[in-house]
């Protein structure tokens, strides 16, 4: 399951640590990037490797909302819908660009290409609405502009 190139990254940081398991989340990262998801069986993969329990691997992967247990679409995009940019109109934005963009119940666009959703802090308060787009902040927006910025993704 993880690459021999990657398991030999995940070698390599684990040296780095006094104790393995300060290499998790490094090497969680890696297998996401490989696999585009982490799966059940990499997690056991993993667990065996660092000398954990499965469910040890699973708590960290549930704990951080960048790494997903199913295969995700190419871009995920975040509005910040947090107290300060609700309050300059961040709640009706996301609601437009999942209507104009047709997002499904679970983020998605039909095409499966996008997943779009909430993200409680962005740190971007003073300049909402915004949206983050993989690891890209947009700041200022309004929705014909979000959604130019979305339909130029590859």
């Amino acid at each position: 399951m993880i690459s021999a190139a990657t398991r030999a990254r995940i070698d390599a940081e684990v040296a780095r640590f006094p104790a393995p398991r300060g290499a998790l989340l490094a090497a969680l990262h890696w297998v996401q990037t490989e696999h585009g998801h982490i799966s059940d069986a990499a997690m056991r993969e993993l667990a065996e490797l660092f000398g954990l329990h499965p469910v040890e691997v699973m708590e960290v992967v549930s704990f951080y909302n960048l790494f997903f247990t199913t295969p995700q679409p190419r871009h995920h995009a975040y509005v910040c819908t947090n107290l300060p940019c609700s309050l300059r109109g961040a709640r009706p934005f996301l609601a437009d660009l999942q209507v104009r963009l047709g997002v499904d119940a679970e983020g998605n666009t039909p095409d499966g290409r996008l997943h779009l959703s909430h993200e409680e802090c962005l740190g971007a308060c003073g300049n909402a609405p915004m949206l983050r787009v993989d690891e890209t902040y947009h700041e200022d927006l309004d929705v014909e502009k979000a959604c130019r910025i979305l339909e130029s993704l590859d």
